[in-house]
C-alpha cells in the first residue's frame, strides 16, 4: 500500500474547532494564526523543549517548531538535573515555556502563544511524511529516559486511525478532555494531535483534579470523551463526583484492571476502552477492557512473523517494521493477546513472574488503594534475593495483607516485608521511574 508523501499540517477546515479553551474556541484558521506568529519569536536552535504547561500553548508551541523546521523535544522530566542531561546529549539545546515561573537551565524564553497581534490567512502547509517531527522520551519506569524519532507521517496517520477507532466524525465531533500531561505520548498523540487530523476538539483548561474534571466536562458539549489513567479513574469514582454525559474513556499507561473498569462504565454510563502503546511505538491498537483480553490493531496498522524475530513486527504508514517491547500473542494480522513486557519479568529459584502482575495481586486486595512489588538491581546474580513491596492501605495492617498475599502468589515471590506508605512516588502519569523504585528498594535496606 503506498501513502502520502506529505500531510497538511492541519488536516481539519479552516471553522473546525480544534480546542475549547475557557472562554473561548479556537478554530484551524486561528490556531495556524497563532502558530504562524509564534514561529517568529521562538528561539534559535535546530532543537527545542517546549516546558508549556497550557494545553493550548503547548500545541501552538508544536506547530511553531514544525513550521521553523525545529524538532521538539518532549521529555516528561521537567528537573534542571533532566534538562541538563538533555542538553548534553542535544548541544545547543534551547527552551521555552508560557508561565514565567518555570525555570529552565538552558537558553530560555517566556512566550505567550496566541496573545499577540495577528491578522489575515495563514497558509496550512504540507509537511513531508518523512520530516522529524519530535523526539519523545520514555517515562523512566524502565530505566534512564530513552528518545524516540517520531516523524510527522506517523503522528498524522496515526491521529487519522485513532479519530476511525473511536468513531469521531464531522457530524458529531468529539469533546475530549485529558488528565494526561501533553508532554507525554499518550497525552500528546490524544490531547494535541487528534484535533489536527481528526474529528475532535481538546479540553485546555485545568482537569486534573476530579472537581476540575466534572466542571471541564460541564463546559464541553457532546459526545464526551475523558482521556485518563487507571488511577486516575480510581481517584474519581472515589470522589463520589457525578459526571456529565460521557460517550466513552480512553485509558493508558498501566494495565486496567477489568472490574475497574466495569464499576466505571456502571457508575458513569459510558464504555471504557483502552489503548495499547508505548513511546517507542505510538498507540497502535485498543480493546474494550470489559470485553476480554483481545487488542484490535488501529486500521493501517500490521502484525507479521519474522524469521529473525521471536517476536511480531508491528507494521504502519510511514515506519519502518519493529517489534514490540513487550510479549504478544498474535492471533492474526490484526488481533493479539498482550502476555507481559520483557522488562518486567524476573526470574526467582528458576520460577518467572511478572512484577505488574504481583503488583495487580496486591492492589487486588482489600482495603489497598495502591501498590507495587519492587526487584532489588541484582536480583540476578543473588540466588537468595527477595522482592520488596510497597502498599498505601489505611487501616490495614501489612502483616495482615501479607497473610493475604501467602494465599495468592508463590512464595518465593513473597516480599521480605510489605512496607506501608502514605503514598507511591508516581509521576504525573502514574508511573513509578527505575530511579524512584530504585529508592523505595534503598530505603527499605537502610531501615533493615
Amino acid at each position: 500500500m503506498t501513502h502520502p508523501a506529505s500531510y497538511p499540517l492541519v488536516g481539519r477546515s479552516p471553522d473546525a474547532v480544534l480546542f475549547r479553551l475557557p472562554g473561548r474556541d479556537v478554530n484551524a484558521a486561528e490556531f495556524l494564526r497563532a502558530a504562524h506568529d509564534l514561529a517568529a519569536a521562538l528561539p534559535p536552535g535546530a532543537n527545542i523543549v517546549n516546558l508549556c504547561r497550557d494545553r493550548f500553548a503547548f500545541a501552538v508551541g508544536i506547530a511553531a517548531a514544525i513550521l521553523r523546521g525545529q524538532v521538539s523535544l518532549l521529555t516528561t522530566d521537567r528537573s534542571p538535573v533532566g534538562l541538563r542531561r538533555l542538553a548534553e546529549r542535544y548541544p545547543g539545546l534551547c527552551s521555552f515555556a508560557d508561565d514565567p515561573a518555570v525555570a529552565s537551565p538552558l537558553p530560555h524564553r517566556t512566550l505567550r502563544p496566541g496573545t499577540g497581534p495577528s491578522g489575515g490567512e495563514a497558509a496550512n502547509p504540507m509537511i513531508p511524511a518523512g520530516h522529524l517531527a519530535a523526539i519523545v522520551f520514555t517515562s523512566g519506569s524502565t530505566g534512564e529516559p530513552v528518545g524516540h524519532r517520531k516523524s510527522w507521517g506517523q503522528l498524522a496517520t496515526r491521529s487519522e486511525d485513532a479519530g476511525r477507532r473511536f468513531g469521531m466524525t464531522r457530524s458529531a465531533p468529539a469533546s475530549v478532555v485529558g488528565m494526561v500531561p501533553p508532554q507525554h505520548m499518550y497525552g500528546f498523540e490524544t490531547t494535541v494531535l487528534l484535533p489536527w487530523h481528526a474529528h475532535a476538539a481538546a479540553w485546555c483548561g485545568d482537569s486534573f483534579y476530579p472537581a476540575d474534571v466534572r466542571a471541564a466536562l460541564a463546559e464541553m458539549p457532546e459526545p464526551r470523551v475523558l482521556v485518563t489513567t487507571p488511577l486516575q479513574i480510581r481517584a474519581l469514582l472515589e470522589s463520589g463526583l457525578a459526571l456529565p454525559r460521557l460517550e466513552r474513556v480512553i485509558s493508558a499507561t498501566a494495565p486496567l484492571f477489568a472490574d475497574l473498569a466495569a464499576t466505571a462504565e456502571r457508575g458513569w454510563n459510558t464504555q471504557v476502552e483502552e489503548i495499547f502503546g508505548a513511546t517507542e511505538v505510538g498507540s497502535i491498537a485498543s480493546r474494550r477492557t470489559v470485553e476480554g483480553d483481545i487488542w484490535r490493531a488501529y486500521p493501517r496498522v500490521r502484525l507479521s512473523a519474522s524469521p529473525s524475530e521471536p517476536e511480531p513486527l508491528v507494521t504502519a504508514p510511514h515506519a519502518v517494521p519493529f517489534a514490540l517491547s513487550d510479549h504478544i500473542e498474535a492471533l492474526d494480522g490484526t488481533r493479539f493477546r498482550l502476555l507481559g513486557r520483557r522488562t518486567d519479568l524476573i526470574k526467582l529459584g528458576g520460577r518467572r513472574a511478572s512484577l505488574a502482575g504481583l503488583s495487580r495481586i496486591l492492589t487486588g486486595l482489600e482495603g489497598v488503594l495502591d501498590g507495587v512489588f519492587v526487584a532489588p538491581d541484582d536480583q540476578e546474580q543473588r540466588p537468595n534475593a527477595r522482592l520488596a513491596a510497597f502498599v498505601v492501605a489505611p487501616g490495614r495492617d501489612p502483616e495482615a495483607l501479607l497473610a493475604e498475599l501467602r494465599e495468592r502468589i508463590d512464595p518465593v515471590f513473597l516480599p521480605r516485608r510489605l512496607v506501608a506508605v502514605g503514598e507511591l512516588p508516581r509521576n504525573d502519569v502514574g508511573k513509578i521511574t527505575a530511579d524512584a523504585a530504585r529508592a523505595l528498594h534503598d530505603r527499605l535496606a537502610g531501615a533493615e
